[in-house]
């Protein structure tokens, strides 16, 4: 009994040793199956997450320059006011933005109460001269009779002194009547330049003191730049210099540096170039513009303007390895050329970089490269 019991016991160890032999291989079967995917898979070659053209740092021809900011203001702005005190003004003939000729008439004031002052004065003048003329009869024959006897050399005297204070009344009404004339001709308001009027003050209607301001005025239409150049470039910048200016969205305007300042603010240490700006530019007194002063030209690599990335708040490209990967470098930038940049730094001029598509790549990618005219018919 006991043995048929041990010969049980050693036939259901064997089939339990057995079963766990078989697992174990179906257990290293599939570890084996398993590797051999991953060894297959990694021989595999990555696939190429886009296909670029690549662009390698040229040497280029570069202007050197001097960059600055400011402000654009009028060459010169005229104040154009009241000479007359006290009269009302009759018509406005001009606004903002007109452009004026030298001696034309702006505005206008009543003229009545001028007219009646100059009426009076020349009645006043007139009367002055009936004056003298007398005097000067009663002179006349006061001299005629003054080696005869028949008049004290006191009376001859008196009659001579009236004439001399009949022709100086007159003398002073003649001047007071040039005065009303002048207040006469006051009533018009005249340019005083051609110029574009800037900004207007005058009310029809309103009675004004004199010296009171109607309009200002941008003489001749002529408008500057006052950039603000550090102490250190001021040196470099002569009268006669070629400046890009650019205001807002505008195109550069061409100007021409017409003076340099001869001092320096001691708290921003900064000096001021004035540079004269066509009149047909688009630029506006009042607005603020950047420019660049060209101070000569020099050579330095540049790259396509796409190829340069901006990321992170820095300059970067993503130059290509023989294993067709791209990595992210970043560089120093420079002034841009047309569509070009220089690069100043951080890229070896051998170095190949993605021309265009750069920021649908990322560290890392593989791509796939081809010749720009390749590249462009796999566009079409």
């Amino acid at each position: 009994m006991n043995q048929k019991k041990t010969s049980s016991m050693q036939t259901q160890t064997r089939f339990r040793l057995a079963v766990l032999a078989v697992a174990a291989l179906s257990v290293i079967g599939a570890i084996g199956a398993h590797a051999a995917d991953d060894k297959k898979a990694a021989s595999a070659p990555a696939k190429a997450a886009l296909t670029v053209t690549v662009a390698q740092a040229q040497q280029s021809t570069l202007s050197r320059g001097i960059s600055a900011n400011g402000s654009i203001a009028a060459w010169q702005e005229a104040s154009i006011g009241t000479e007359a005190n006290g009269l009302r003004l009759a018509d406005v003939k001009v606004n903002v933005g007109d452009v004026v000729k030298r001696g034309q008439v702006l505005a206008t004031f009543a003229p009545d109460t001028m007219q009646a002052d100059v009426a009076q004065i020349r009645a006043a003048v007139a009367e002055a001269e009936a004056t003298l003329a007398e005097a000067s009869a009663n002179a006349q024959r006061a001299r005629g009779l003054q080696t005869t006897g028949a008049l004290s050399d006191a009376a001859i005297n008196q009659y001579l002194t009236a004439e001399r204070t009949a022709r100086a009344r007159l003398e002073a009404q003649r001047a007071m009547a040039s005065m009303q004339q002048l207040r006469l001709k006051q009533t018009q308001v005249l340019a005083p330049d051609f110029g574009v009027i800037s900004s207007r003050s005058a009310t029809v209607g309103a009675v004004l003191p004199a010296g009171q301001e109607l309009f200002r005025m941008i003489r001749q239409g002529r408008l500057e730049w006052r950039a603000e150049v550090a102490a250190n470039d001021m040196a470099s910048l002569k009268p006669g210099m070629v400046a890009l200016v650019t205001a807002g969205n505008a195109p550069p305007i061409m100007g021409t540096v017409r003076m340099v300042a001869p001092t320096v603010d001691p708290q921003t240490r900064n000096g001021l170039v004035y540079v004269d700006l066509p009149a047909s530019g688009a630029a506006r007194a009042g607005m603020f513009a950047r420019g660049e002063f060209e101070t000569g030209s020099g050579t330095g690599l540049t790259l396509p303007q796409s190829a340069v990335l901006l990321r992170d708040g820095f300059s970067t490209v993503l130059r290509v390895g023989p294993d067709s990967k791209v990595a992210q470098v970043k560089v120093s930038v420079g002034k841009r050329v047309g569509d070009r940049i220089e690069i100043v730094g951080g890229l070896d001029a051998t170095a190949r970089v993605v021309a265009t598509g750069g920021g649908f790549l990322a560290d890392g990618d593989t791509v796939r490269v081809v010749a720009a005219a390749a590249a462009a018919s796999a566009a079409k």
